[in-house]
């Protein structure tokens, strides 16, 4: 991401073993364009399922992730 011009690095004067990242321009414009797609995508999966429907789908996929989550014995 820093090769593309999207983060700069540098080390924090206060403590030399630490880096700051922070967005350029460059960076904060891509991250503006991806949050908006990313809204859009998800108003467009939600489009005509009502609160219940989103409820009891969160409800089920937090089901089938703590299934998987779990080591076997």
């Amino acid at each position: 991401m820093e090769a593309d011009g999207l983060i700069t690095r540098r080390r924090d004067p206060a403590n030399r073993r630490v880096h700051q990242v922070q967005l350029t321009e460059q960076g904060e414009t891509l991250f503006y364009r991806l949050a908006t797609a990313a809204r859009a995508h998800d108003q467009r999966l939600r489009a005509g399922l009502g609160d219940e429907e989103i409820a009891s789908l969160e409800h089920l996929l937090a089901r089938l992730h703590d299934n998987v989550a779990v080591p076997e014995h």
